[in-house]
């Protein structure tokens, strides 16, 4: 898809060093376009095709998320979570549950942690697969990679769905543990699926990684320095592309994350070239957690039989919840003065933190690099938004 440029003011006649004058060109990239990660806008300045300025404009996608979960039950706000990243909605789930486990003093039992740890990586798995992909495509590249990375996707939607009974919105979590446990042959198709995408991967990186276009396409745009990106509260894959050793399932340990071999990759420039081959590496880690997950799983009960929903009324307290979403760090900010709904809800949501960057990403670079820029940080405008 083509960058359609609608000039918003006349042109900006700003002095020169040696005191001519240079004439800027205020562009705007959307609504809807780039590339389309939901309903955005970029505001860009231009001296030439050089990016002087660029201003995000958002929140055409607002749904009062937050206010709506203040006046219903603690329970009926868990659908509605899996409406802010909804290509990760099992994982939105989880950090929402985390979050009210925390408040109420909730158990959570030994296979569901391990259910949840199996579909949270699985998510990863489908949501990074996902963003190369699309980051792909929107450089411009055939319709190949971003169909052999549907093919990978669809493979996981297909188990979801035996699972949950929706490709997308799962509203799988239960406080306490999981909404149901696997259909009889379900953790044996997962194996499968997960024993055959490695390959996937080496398609991939056989097909794209050693390409010249991509390379000069990606290597040294957008760089994001580590001391910005600490700065800026920028987390997940973006943060660690430039070199910054941080992911909450090591900070942390939350669930049982502690049980689990698999390391943190991490990048050294920082440009857009970083955050696309740390998706790779983060996949190959997750196929290994997801490995020794299935091989481990026991038996039991995926909830804790002491959970009541009926009337379920936590005592006044505050508690935050946060895992590692395929983002970054999704987190869910709890008070409850002992009712059946949250006092205060507050979502901490990767995409939009990791958002606040973009115009020092950009600034600089030819106009035809800011698309590639933005789909480099891997936003979806409902978690933006709410």
């Amino acid at each position: 898809m083509s960058v359609t440029a609608y000039p918003t003011t006349p042109p900006i006649l700003e002095p020169a060093a040696d005191g001519s004058e240079t004439q800027l060109l205020e562009i705007s990239m959307g609504p809807q376009h780039p590339s389309t990660h939901g309903v955005f806008r970029m505001n860009v300045v231009l001296d030439g095709e050089r990016v002087v300025k660029l201003k995000p404009v958002f929140g055409y996608l607002h749904r009062n998320h937050e206010k709506i979960a203040e006046n219903e039950t603690y329970l009926g706000s868990m659908p509605y979570t899996d409406r802010l990243d909804y290509i990760c909605s099992i994982t939105n789930n989880w950090a929402y549950a985390l979050a009210v486990e925390k408040l109420a003093g909730i158990q959570v039992p030994e296979r569901a942690e391990y259910l949840r740890v199996i579909t949270g990586e699985l998510t990863r798995l489908q949501n990074h697969a996902s963003l190369i992909g699309f980051l792909l495509q929107d450089m411009g590249s055939s319709g190949t990679p971003l169909m052999y990375a549907f093919r990978e996707r669809e493979n996981i939607l297909d188990l979801f769905e035996a699972l949950t009974g929706s490709r997308m919105m799962c509203n799988y979590m239960r406080f306490g543990g999981c909404r149901v446990d696997t259909p009889a042959g379900w953790l044996e198709q997962a194996q499968k699926v997960v024993t055959e995408f490695p390959r996937f991967l080496d398609e991939y990186e056989n097909l794209l990684v050693g390409n010249e276009i991509l390379m000069e396409r990606t290597q040294g745009i957008g760089v994001l320095s580590p001391e910005l990106a600490i700065d800026s509260a920028i987390s997940g894959p973006m943060a660690r592309a430039s070199g910054v050793n941080y992911d909450i399932r090591k900070v942390d340990n939350y669930s049982i994350y502690s049980r689990f071999s698999f390391r943190v990759p991490l990048g050294s420039h920082g440009d857009v070239y970083d955050r696309y081959m740390i998706r790779f590496l983060e996949m190959r880690e997750s196929v290994k957690i997801l490995n020794e997950a299935m091989r481990d799983i026991p038996a039991g009960p995926i909830v804790d039989p002491k959970m009541r929903i009926r009337g379920f009324r936590p005592k006044p307290g505050e508690a935050y919840g946060r895992i590692e979403s395929p983002k970054g760090e999704l987190g869910f900010y709890l008070i409850s003065d002992g009712s059946t709904n949250p006092y205060r809800y507050r979502v901490r949501p990767p995409s939009l933190i990791n958002l606040t960057v973009l115009e020092d990403l950009c600034l600089g670079v030819n106009v035809a690099d800011v698309v590639a820029i933005l789909g480099s940080i891997d936003i979806v405008l409902g978690e933006v938004d709410r």
